[in-house]
């Protein structure tokens, strides 16, 4: 029974090989966000509130950019698990239209109704900050950030097929220089120092632009150079042709990840705005609370990702017996350190938001959603696991449901159906996390019925 669910020294070595870089990464990146959420905080709210909501959005683009190139990584994945550089071609070539796809809707939609968007946030209630001067700071900082959009786009698909193809470690390098970049100049741009001017929000902005051209760089010097030891580059984007069967495969494969991250980000968005019914001081808690419980929550998701990527390369090789077997320990493995690290920062919280220089009110409620979010790490774990098992053998549609499904069918409306009741955010925000524990149930049965396993390539 233990040996079922405990790996040996090799499985720990090769499943840390592929996760540690990821994780520090992530790490790398959440650290740095928590504080240039301190810095933009030591401003004031409304500054503060108003990065907020425009990262939100910034956040669903995001999350499009990786749906859309994690539907086409199963089948890079898949193709390294086969030695077929062809293949890495033609995803390459799909990613690229992808990404650039989504930035020009991306572009549009917000550059066209930015006001129409900071104001689903903006609500009068009596506790309520100063609207107009949040919106202000809000449209300062989205008009600067949407020059990063492509460049963050393009490195993403670089960084993801580098991934895919066994390098974990050149996607951290580039990570840690663009995080480097982002901290450093954040300080110097939005508080003036060293003889640079003094930028505010606007400063924040343009540090963010410049550690997405700075990663974008890394990436495409290192493969120019490394380009013998990466023999799918060569010819990669020669042209955009693409077999209209293969074409037509990774389109039934991909859209559904696609269309389940925009649902599934525009839900988080819609929880977002049922909290900020609740006044301007829930929409700073909630930005310090998720810049805090996202640098937690790393060791988990990126151990989601190593699933998808490991699990994927075993399938692709038709080995799979042995990719269950992986699977089943990686999910033990994630399940078991969220539990340690959901502990750590339940007693740590405190001295955390205690950093922060924001009213008295949006430090209580951090706290408060912190604690609550360390309650239910374990539940988030085995739901990311079983999202990434579930998609790492091309159930995307399945993975769909499971995912964006239960975000809208149970979250979403509990939120706004509680707010209607009339209770506070407070007993609002536990019930809601705990709606995780539905995906917990669904996951279970699908991993266990084995319906993700299947090569595809």
């Amino acid at each position: 029974m233990k040996r079922k669910y405990i790996g040996d020294k090799a499985f720990y070595k090769m499943a840390m090989t592929v996760a540690v870089p990821i994780m520090l990464q992530n790490f790398i990146t959440n650290l740095v966000n928590m504080l240039d959420n301190l810095m933009v905080g030591s401003l004031g709210t409304e500054q503060m509130s108003g990065v907020s909501i425009v990262n939100q959005l910034v956040f669903v683009f995001n999350l499009c950019i990786f749906g859309g190139l994690s539907g086409i990584g199963i089948f890079t994945s898949q193709f390294y698990g086969k030695n077929d550089n062809e293949g890495i071609r033609h995803t390459l070539r799909m990613k690229m239209i992808t990404a650039v796809t989504v930035v020009i809707t991306a572009l549009i939609l917000f550059s066209a109704f930015d006001d129409f968007f900071i104001n689903l946030f903006l609500h009068e209630t009596d506790d309520s900050g100063d609207l107009v001067l949040t919106l202000s700071f809000a449209k300062q900082y989205l008009e600067i950030i949407l020059i990063g959009l492509l460049p963050f786009a393009l490195s993403q698909m670089l960084a993801s097929t580098l991934r895919e193809t066994g390098n974990t470690f050149v996607p951290m390098l580039s990570g840690l220089v663009a995080v480097i970049i982002n901290g450093s100049f954040n300080y110097l741009l939005i508080f003036g120092k060293a003889g640079f001017p003094m930028l505010g929000v606007k400063g924040a902005a343009i540090a963010t632009v410049m550690s997405r051209f700075a990663e974008l760089i890394i990436e495409t010097v290192y493969i120019i150079v490394k380009r013998e030891k990466y023999p799918y580059i060569k010819g990669a984007f020669s042209s955009l042709k693409i077999p209209g069967k293969l074409l037509t495969s990774m389109l039934a494969k991909g859209t559904p990840l696609l269309v389940n991250e925009l649902l599934w980000s525009g839900g988080i968005t819609a929880l977002s705005i049922a909290y900020s019914l609740h006044g301007i001081s829930v929409v700073a808690a909630s930005s310090i609370a998720s810049s805090v419980t996202n640098l937690f929550n790393i060791a988990f998701l990126s151990m989601g990702t190593s699933i998808g990527i490991i699990a994927g390369k075993s399938l692709g090789a038709g080995k799979h017996e042995e990719a269950i077997d992986n699977v089943r320990k990686m999910i033990f493995l994630s399940v078991s350190i969220s539990i340690v690290i959901g502990i750590i920062l339940y007693f740590t919280a405190g001295s955390i938001t205690s950093l922060y220089k924001t009213d008295k009110e949006s430090k209580k409620l951090a706290l408060y959603f912190i604690r609550v979010c360390s309650f239910v790490m374990p539940l988030n774990a085995f739901a990311n696991a079983s999202y990434f098992t579930l998609r790492s053998g091309g159930k995307t549609l399945i993975t769909f449901v499971f995912d964006s499904g239960t975000l809208w069918t149970v979250s979403v409306p509990l939120a706004f159906l509680l707010y209607a009741a009339g209770l506070p955010v407070m007993a609002i925000y536990p019930i809601v996390q705990s709606a995780e524990t539905v995906k917990v149930i669904v996951g279970y049965i699908l991993i266990k019925k084995r319906v993700w396993v299947k090569t595809i390539v």
